[in-house]
């Protein structure tokens, strides 16, 4: 009788459930996972193109194609191989990039109702970006780098008749001279080029040592191109100063506008600030862009602006009281307003402000929804997600957005048999008060009488926003039997600037205490075992994952992947070192101690939770000697500690589709164990 009573405790004592169950969302189910993106609808609303990811299981890698389907969602089908498709302004063509036969991406043209094969227009050394035709479909505008070339030349001996001698060394003189995904970069520029939309020479708009497109600390962030309604005017963002000026440029941009006929350029904006995205009215008369004026703040939301094109007045902010971060702009082809999107409490919804500055919710729904395009008789198109519905295109009328239709269905096949977790949103109190939100995820079949492990989820950036969309990870930490917390503590988008804004230069900090009182009140719900706390993330994530284990031994163990943990050696190892100095007051040079206060590394002596580092080999984000330095530190003090070092992924451990899988599997297996792995941290036999 006791024996079987033991045995039906056991029962509530719930343990991750390592064994595989028909319709649970496994990792064998990631390998037929696929995904949409940038849905394009035709200028005459009847068509829509868009790209169509899915996994390559023999290469290891996401592969992509467009596809096109009616504007109703019929007639889905393969295109061509290519991205970024944009529409021709009558509709007959899509623009788009490929690879050529040696690899390198090229623009091509495809005639939307001829069977021929696409035309490739141009043969460019160097990557084209943000395609954009010209009103009257005769041009397309173009960005691409143009390379410096730096020679520092030395007398040397010559080489003997037949001998190999090493590559000179490379010569670094910026300060930006690598990035993540990329690797080590020439010496570059990017400017705006012109093409013939039916093939030719491109021509050079702007030239010099600056860059059209803004930077976030020297790194491309994607130049937007609008051309006026004549076709005589390109209205872009960037950022022209001195070469010096310009690689020490955190991420200030400005507004310019250039003639196509004479390379003519002018400055539009004058205020510093970060001034981005300019879309031109239907008449030509007016501006709309976002942004905000410079601050040492490391957050602040980015407003909707508009300014005369021929800058007679101001610019006047038309969203100073909506205090979220404006993004995708589409002007109304009446030209009364600008329908845009705001991220807002982990949800994302289009808006309409009026050229009055009056601004009204458009779409509402607890989804994150994009706005991706539209077409001249108001139909919109963009990307949908929500709890339990990963991204799928949608379209909806901005007259009738109550009425959004889904229009793909990539992953039903995939889902049609599982069993999703719930995704419950709660609301809580940090310890000084401020209101707080997040989402627990259950595992299918919860039952709250019974004690689940929690994994506590940080997110990186960190200013960035976890929201109510779809996710995999989580979904599938759920199906193992585990309970997840993911929350957005103070330093996340999508609550206003001062909320965003509360750990500049205090970081970490409050994100940390609004964190632990996010574990404080899913444990008082009651079905969460106190002895299996864990507490992961990557990047921002890292960072704070490896904070808290410095200041609590109240989790079980810990997997920090990605993590900063020397402020320091991160400033001259990082490809975004003026984002690290902007953390702090003051350079390290002039006084280290705000700089070791807040690394972990610094508190390594109080950590005693057993944790898994996981960082990839190519990572300049946050380079493997931050890992490194915090392993050798836990390492000397004898802490349960393993480093895995994931090959060919820069930042984060999940681009490759088995490195996403091996992500997963071995957080859940160093959770499960606590860090006792036979053979690996015990001997083979314990």
């Amino acid at each position: 009788m006791r024996r079987a009573i033991l045995i039906l405790l056991l029962l509530f004592v719930i343990a991750p459930a390592s064994r595989a169950q028909s319709d649970r969302l496994t990792l064998e189910r990631y390998l037929e996972w696929e995904d949409v993106d940038d849905p394009q609808i035709s200028p005459d609303g009847r068509r829509i193109v868009f790209t169509r990811r899915w996994v390559d299981k023999q290469t290891d890698r996401w592969q992509a194609a467009l596809w096109i389907m009616d504007a109703d969602g019929s007639q889905q089908r393969f295109l061509v191989e290519g991205r970024s498709p944009r529409w021709s302004p009558d509709g007959t063509r899509i623009a788009f990039v490929a690879d050529d036969a040696e690899g390198q991406p090229q623009i091509f043209v495809k005639w939307v109702d001829l069977p021929e094969p696409p035309t490739q227009l141009t043969r460019l050394t160097e990557a084209p970006g943000s395609i954009t035709w010209s009103p009257d479909g005769r041009m397309i505008a173009f960005t691409m780098n143009v390379p410096v070339e730096v020679r520092w030349n030395v007398a040397l001996p010559k080489a003997p008749e037949g001998a190999t001698w090493t590559k000179p060394p490379r010569l670094v003189r910026r300060l930006h001279y690598r990035a993540d995904r990329r690797g080590f970069m020439e010496e570059a520029y990017t400017h705006l080029f012109v093409i013939p939309a039916e093939g030719g020479t491109p021509r050079q708009l702007t030239e010099g040592t600056w860059h059209v497109g803004p930077r976030f600390d020297g790194l491309p962030a994607g130049a937007t191109l609008s051309w006026t309604p004549d076709g005589r005017t390109i209205v872009f963002d960037g950022f022209k100063a001195s070469a010096d000026s310009v690689d020490r440029n955190y991420r200030n941009a400005h507004l310019y506008a250039v003639d196509v006929a004479t390379r003519q350029l002018r400055q539009l904006t004058r205020a510093p600030g970060r001034w981005t995205q300019p879309a031109v009215s239907p008449d030509g008369r007016w501006v709309a862009f976002t942004g905000y004026a410079e601050t040492r703040q490391t957050y602040h939301a980015a407003d909707l602006w508009l300014m005369p094109l021929d800058g007679s007045t101001a610019p006047r902010n038309l969203t100073r009281t909506l205090d979220r971060d404006v993004d995708n702009l589409h002007w109304a082809s009446d030209g009364s307003g600008v329908y845009f999107t705001i991220d807002d409490q982990g949800m994302r919804n289009v808006y309409f402000a009026n050229v009055r500055g009056e601004v009204r919710q458009v779409t509402r729904g607890v989804h994150m929804l994009t706005l991706s395009s539209m077409s001249r008789n108001g139909i919109a198109v963009g990307v949908r997600t929500s709890y339990h519905e990963p991204d799928d295109v949608v379209r909806f009328a901005v007259d009738r957005p109550d009425q959004i239709e889904r229009l793909t269905a990539v992953n039903d096949d995939v889902l049609q048999d599982v069993k999703l977790g719930e995704v419950e949103q709660i609301w809580y109190a940090s310890r000084d008060g401020t209101r707080i939100q997040g989402w627990i995820v259950k595992p299918p079949d919860f039952d709250p009488s019974h004690k689940y492990p929690l994994i506590l989820h940080i997110h990186g950036g960190p200013h960035a926003m976890y929201n109510v969309g779809f996710n995999y990870s989580f979904q599938n930490f759920a199906a193992s039997g585990y309970v997840v917390l993911y929350t957005n503590p103070r330093g996340s988008t999508g609550y206003g600037t001062e909320f965003g804004a509360a750990i500049s230069q205090a970081y970490p900090g409050v994100d940390h205490e609004d964190l632990m009182a996010g574990v404080d009140a899913v444990l008082a719900r009651g079905y969460i075992d106190p002895d299996r706390l864990f507490v992961t993330g990557c990047s921002g994530g890292g960072v704070l994952s490896s904070w808290a284990i410095g200041q609590t031994d109240r989790f079980a163990a810990a997997a920090v992947r990605c993590p900063v943990t020397d402020w320091i050696s991160m400033a001259g190892t990082t490809d975004i070192p003026l984002f690290t100095f902007n953390w702090f007051e003051r350079p390290f040079w002039e006084d280290p101690s705000d700089w070791l206060a807040r690394s972990p590394l610094m508190l390594a002596g109080k950590v005693n939770t057993p944790t898994l580092l996981m960082t990839g080999e190519l990572d300049l984000r946050t380079p493997m000697s931050q890992t490194e330095e915090y392993y050798v530190a836990l390492k000397m003090r004898g802490i349960p500690v393993v480093l895995l070092r994931f090959n060919e992924e820069y930042h984060g451990t999940g681009s490759r589709p088995s490195n996403f899988m091996r992500t997963q599997a071995y957080i859940m297996d160093w959770f499960e164990k606590k860090g006792r792995i036979p053979g690996v941290t015990v001997e083979a036999e314990e």
